[in-house]
């Protein structure tokens, strides 16, 4: 199965990008801890860039989160977690530093599964929502989290400090990307979208 990568656009566009508003006014405590927002670095730029996800998985006794990349490898704010591992989540009322990185692909058909046995109605809507063709089956969804679905994982690391990401002076207030993206510009437009909410 082929990546897809088509960005939203329109309503769509318009609903995936609401939630970043939570985290702006500082209401993310509301979405608890089924999303967080992702504060990463622009590979190219360095300068901070934001990202709203759903939360697929989470290990407490490991302390790791778990997102999927829904529009595929070329999604900006992959491209920077692979450069720059270095983030910051906020997931509620908490914020850590974190390391991310990319499952691979036998370990994202575990967490497809998973994620479509857990909540098969979201997964069937999602997968549909980002133009996948799956039937149902759990061997279904694995293939779909092995061949078309990128996971990271995002382990907390409390030998960093959140308060010292990313550099104040160069990203301030109006460097920050407030868009579910989370992407790098190039000539001042946004190239590439990921899917806020599904998956």
């Amino acid at each position: 199965m082929a990546e897809k990568r088509q960005p939203p656009r329109g309503l769509l566009r318009l609903l995936l990008r609401a939630p970043i508003w939570f985290y702006r006014l500082r209401l993310g405590w509301l979405l608890g801890g089924r999303f967080l927002l992702l504060l990463h670095t622009g590979r190219r730029t360095g300068l901070r860039r934001q990202a709203v996800l759903e939360v697929v998985d989470y290990d407490p006794a490991a302390d790791v989160y778990i997102v999927a990349v829904g529009f595929g490898r070329r999604s900006d704010w992959y491209q920077n977690i692979r450069v720059r591992p270095q983030v910051v989540l906020q997931v509620g009322r908490r914020r850590v530093a974190a390391i991310a990185h990319p499952l691979d692909p036998a370990a994202g058909g575990a967490v497809m599964a998973g994620y479509a046995r857990r909540y098969p109605l979201a997964a069937r809507l999602l997968t549909r929502l980002l133009g996948h063709d799956v039937d149902g089956s759990p061997d279904s969804y694995r293939r779909l989290g092995e061949e078309s679905i990128p996971f990271v994982s995002l382990a907390v690391d409390f030998s960093l400090d959140p308060a010292d990401w990313p550099d104040r002076k160069k990203a301030g207030k109006s460097a920050v990307a407030d868009h579910p993206a989370g992407g790098e510009r190039k000539g001042g437009r946004r190239r590439t979208f990921t899917i806020v909410c599904p998956l």
